[in-house]
């Protein structure tokens, strides 16, 4: 009985087969991913009480369309950037920047980022990119995930009762709207493409 395999993501349709052509295609696509999360961190939609920003639909989008590797890799590029004081963070430069900011209520969501980044790049690795219930269910279960990583963070820095009211119920429903639009991007464009082996 074969094992689940690995699939192509959605970007390897534009990648070069060739090398250093190939690394050259995949570090400008890790750059402009950084520069949407960028984007995205910056752009704040209202909803309820508080402001909530498209990050983590960029995430789950990247991840979807990069693939695992390149995913994970484009999350690090920009926590790297972010680490030496590029102000590319939701409220950057006006909470800080750098390690200092990194460190402050919103680290745990952050490195969340990186490991959404994972759970979401490995469902589409092995197809479930193209089916909107499967890739709907593995990023509630990266969203859940990088949750938990945020509460329990700022948990340790305002106590669980605070880090719940202002850090994960607020952001619950447009979090949920955010899973369900990135399902349904991406297998909507694989559907208009031809058949992929």
């Amino acid at each position: 009985m074969a094992l689940a395999t690995t699939m192509r993501p959605l970007v390897s349709l534009a990648l070069p087969q060739e090398g250093a052509l190939r690394l050259a295609t995949q570090l400008l696509l890790a750059i402009a991913g950084t520069l949407l999360l960028t984007l995205s961190a910056k752009t704040k939609v209202m909803l309820g009480p508080v402001d909530i920003s498209m990050q983590t639909l960029a995430v789950l989008l990247i991840a979807t369309t990069f693939g695992m590797r390149l995913g994970v890799a484009t999350l690090l590029l920009y926590m790297a950037e972010g680490a030496m004081g590029f102000p590319l963070f939701q409220s950057t430069p006006e909470k800080g920047i750098g390690i200092a900011y990194m460190l402050g209520g919103t680290g745990g969501y952050l490195a969340g980022f990186v490991v959404m980044a994972a759970i979401v790049g490995w469902a589409a690795d092995r197809g479930w990119d193209r089916h909107p219930i499967k890739l709907f269910n593995a990023m509630l279960v990266a969203e859940i995930v990088m949750m938990a990583m945020g509460f329990a963070w700022l948990a340790t820095l305002i106590g669980a009762e605070k880090a719940w009211q202002f850090g994960v119920l607020p952001f619950i429903l447009g979090d949920l709207i955010k899973v369900a639009l990135a399902a349904s991007l991406v297998p909507a464009v694989w559907s208009l493409l031809p058949k992929q082996p």
